[in-house]
């Protein structure tokens, strides 16, 4: 990985950080075109109530939403976008990136649980024609800060929880 990619990458934590701050996953994103952030996300699924607001769905919008104001195809410019995200896209997220033609996305964290990016399935790169074009994806940098977040999340509870699940976690910390 090159300086600039490192770069982006930190830059990508500070919208993690936000989502832990919201109490939210701190997942955080941000997607570069022509060397320019033109969208950025973060995890807003309790904040909103709505389980589909991943970063990178987050981000996407954004795209959608900067290719309209520029008067640009939004086809052409998630070709030529990269996704710089602290998790591995979850399964509805890569996806959702693989419907939009993004062709790399790089992550911090595997993601053992709901990885689409070669953890639990390879949705990324599936020989799934009807997804879109497959991307390519380069997992594991800065993989530690990234799980450091994950472990603050969930040290805490999660007030969006259901009371069944949270008395289920403090019983098993007894």
């Amino acid at each position: 990985m090159d300086d600039a990619q490192q770069n982006w990458m930190v830059k990508s934590f500070n919208f993690a950080e936000e989502a832990l701050e919201a109490g939210e996953v701190p997942v955080g994103c941000i997607m570069v075109y022509n060397d320019e952030i033109i969208a950025v996300g973060r995890n807003e699924v309790n904040e909103t109530k709505n389980a589909t607001r991943h970063a990178e769905i987050v981000a996407i919008d954004q795209v959608l939403k900067w290719s309209k104001a520029h008067e640009i195809h939004s086809a052409d410019v998630f070709h030529k976008t990269v996704l710089y995200v602290t998790v591995e896209p979850c399964i509805m997220c890569a996806g959702a990136l693989r419907q939009v033609g993004i062709p790399l996305v790089i992550f911090g964290c595997y993601n053992d649980r709901f990885g689409g990016c070669g953890s639990i399935l390879s949705v990324h790169d599936a020989n799934i024609t009807s997804l879109g074009p497959s991307f390519q994806s380069v997992g594991g940098i800065m993989k530690d800060r990234a799980v450091e977040l994950l472990k603050k999340f969930y040290q805490g509870e999660n007030p969006n929880a259901p009371e069944e699940k949270r008395k289920s976690k403090k019983e098993e910390s007894n």
